[in-house]
């Protein structure tokens, strides 16, 4: 874990992205980063597992969003999105730490922390 970064993702996704079901992070910027990350459960103040970053998709149109439903695992149509432009944030082999791991949470963060 050490020197990785770490994404804050909120329940139920970050459970369905280590299970493995979601494999896209809808988010409303793109990102340029690759490679190992951590993930953060929201409000925890724990790592609870690792995912690949392979690749940002985007800004998706209506139709790569609706036709994705099974990949970003949301119930909210292309229009409920809150995002000015939606891009998908792509994820492979997750796996969960047998025993989640604490963090000192930084002031302000919100999305990264580097850990």
């Amino acid at each position: 874990m050490n020197n990785l970064d770490g994404l804050i993702i909120k329940k139920p996704w970050i459970d369905k992205i280590l299970s493995g079901e979601k494999t896209w992070e809808l988010r409303g910027s793109a990102t340029h980063k690759r490679g190992q990350i951590a993930l953060i459960e929201s409000g925890s103040g724990l790592v609870v597992g690792e995912v690949k970053l392979v690749n940002c998709l985007g800004p998706l149109t209506q139709n790569q969003f609706e036709s994705n439903v099974k990949k970003h695992c949301s119930s909210h149509s292309f229009l409920e999105i809150s995002y000015k432009k939606v891009y998908a944030w792509v994820f492979e082999k997750p796996f969960r730490y047998k025993e989640p791991k604490p963090y000192k949470h930084p002031p302000g963060a919100i999305i990264w922390v580097k850990l």
